[in-house]
């Protein structure tokens, strides 16, 4: 694919400890039948929290499909209401197991990698500039070291910095999966605006 690619990939979690159903990713399949306009191609992927296999399908993501930028999806089970924008990922202190008992050798994302990896995105300016109804939006430079951390840092790698980290809390009375769907609507469209892509 070339330059005038537009594929953007956004991924969610599968099961994850108690959480049978992720509201990441029931919001990332929400988010599929909305839709990003008619110029964008948007694929969507499930991702298991699993460090290895999960860096391995960013892996593929990035020399596959070349996206214009990969929004990854993610479960902060401690935000209630809240979305959070992660600016950057970390690349070492992953001492957390997975759902298949392990962690990164060193507890480190890659080992030839820089300390942290900012995204090309402004998360500070999507946080000002979008307003999502019933639900207030933060900004974090902290995705907090488990795989989430550890998938956006890899995607930030692979991808020279076209990536974004979302989180999103548990799906509640006050949080459906639909109200998500439509809220990661408004803030990637924000992104692609960034991106200088969005051609409609």
């Amino acid at each position: 694919m070339d330059s005038t690619s537009n594929v953007v990939v956004v991924t969610g979690f599968g099961p994850f400890r108690q959480y049978l159903v992720n509201s990441s990713w029931e919001a990332v399949k929400e988010l599929s039948k909305r839709g990003l306009g008619k110029n964008i191609d948007l694929r969507i992927m499930q991702l298991p929290v699993a460090y290895q296999k999960a860096k391995e399908q960013i892996f593929r993501i990035w020399t596959t499909l070349r996206p214009i930028l990969s929004v990854h999806v993610g479960l902060a089970s401690s935000a209630k209401t809240i979305i959070i924008l992660e600016q950057c990922g970390k690349n070492k202190g992953y001492e957390e197991m997975d759902a298949c008992g392990f962690h990164p050798e060193g507890g480190c994302c890659m080992l030839d990698g820089p300390e942290k990896i900012e995204s090309t995105i402004n998360m500070k300016t999507i946080w000002k500039n979008i307003s999502v109804e019933g639900t207030d939006i933060i900004f974090s430079r902290d995705a907090g070291r488990y795989i989430c951390d550890y998938i956006y840092y890899t995607s930030l790698y692979y991808g020279n910095g076209r990536a974004a980290f979302i989180h999103v809390p548990p799906l509640s009375k006050l949080v459906t999966a639909g109200s998500l769907g439509k809220a990661l609507q408004t803030i990637i469209l924000e992104m692609l605006k960034q991106c200088g892509e969005q051609r409609e």
